[in-house]
């Protein structure tokens, strides 16, 4: 796989250059990761639980934090733990996001099945301020992945507004072009952007370098057959973590039926991605703005990098990417 070089280049790569990581060896590649941030509401869809399982075993990515967005943020940081645990991930730290509409989750049981106080790794109370003080304590430029509602993002910058010099934000948010489920022809509000308007608002305008995922791209991506069967059989302990929340996370519900022959959508998976490559997505330079919780295309707004299409066999390819990440048997990257 070719990987976008971004603004973290290896020495003698320019911005926007392609790299090829896999050509390196183990010892350069750790050099070069890209240093990341995950905001991220996981409990509510499963999706953002598959998202952070593809994250821990990409290579490319240097995870510095995750934090918990929107409702019960100790619900979302127990889930985060038990992928963690499960990954042998437990150096990635966990910050508290705002917790701000709490209701009680499906996977809430699940969830409090691990108790913090003895959880391995660290768990931050403060993730607002543990965001801020991780962006401006870095040597690198750190790619901040948001995968939730904005609130957190929304308050680090009102609290520090130069994170957007130090930071670049890659995202799962909108719909552009076409709506859910890949529907032509038709706009939707998106959740990740309608559910707190004016934060997604604050931080569509800020000073940072964007690039998004709207449900364009990443409404479409689902693995079924056999790619489904090769993750739901894998002996990873990561994966199996996630197979077994993906299972309670269905239970009881309209999803059940289908769990055990394909995964619900993935649309958080793609922001991931995004973050260390385009090699499969069409991107355009695209001013947006939002309003009312829609993303609105206008050449006077903010530019920003849009994926609006896969190319060619696109989907196909990351899809099987996808895969062969999630069934490796290593988390954070391969050996």
């Amino acid at each position: 796989m070719r990987v976008r070089a971004y603004e973290v280049a290896p020495d003698g790569a320019t911005a926007n250059e392609d790299y090829d990581y896999e050509d390196r060896s183990q010892r350069e590649l750790t050099m070069k990761k890209i240093p990341v941030i995950l905001d991220t509401d996981l409990g509510t869809d499963i999706d953002d639980s598959w998202a952070i399982a593809y994250m821990l075993k990409c290579p490319e990515l240097d995870v510095k934090l995750i934090t918990t967005a929107t409702g019960d943020t100790t619900y979302r940081a127990k889930l985060c733990a038990r992928l963690l645990r499960a990954g042998g991930r437990t150096d990635v730290p966990i910050g508290i996001g705002i917790p701000l509409g709490a209701v009680k989750e499906s996977l809430y049981d699940y969830a409090n099945e691990l108790d913090l106080a003895h959880y391995a790794g660290k768990v931050l109370q403060d993730g607002v301020q543990a965001m801020i003080e991780t962006i401006m304590g870095s040597k690198k430029k750190v790619i901040l992945i948001s995968i939730a509602p904005t609130p957190n993002i929304a308050r680090a910058l009102y609290l520090e507004p130069r994170i957007a010099q130090k930071a670049r934000f890659v995202g799962m948010q909108g719909s552009v072009r076409k709506g859910y489920n890949g529907l032509a022809g038709r706009v939707d509000e998106e959740y990740n952007v309608v559910a707190y308007a004016y934060d997604a608002a604050r931080v569509f305008q800020a000073a940072w370098d964007m690039t998004i995922t709207p449900v364009d791209t990443c409404g479409v991506v689902r693995l079924t057959g056999e790619k489904f069967k090769k993750v739901l059989g894998s002996k990873d302990p990561l994966t199996q973590e996630l197979m077994k929340s993906y299972q309670r996370w269905s239970k009881g519900g309209a999803w059940e039926k289908h769990a055990k022959q394909m995964s619900s959508v993935l649309f958080d998976t793609v922001a991931i991605y995004l973050a260390f490559s385009d090699e499969w997505l069409k991107l355009e330079r695209l001013g947006i703005r939002t309003k009312w919780g829609f993303t609105i295309e206008d050449p006077n707004a903010k530019k920003m990098s849009v994926a609006t299409e896969w190319k060619s066999d696109g989907l196909d390819a990351f899809e099987e990417h996808l895969v062969k990440r999630l069934c490796s048997r290593y988390a954070g990257g391969y050996t």
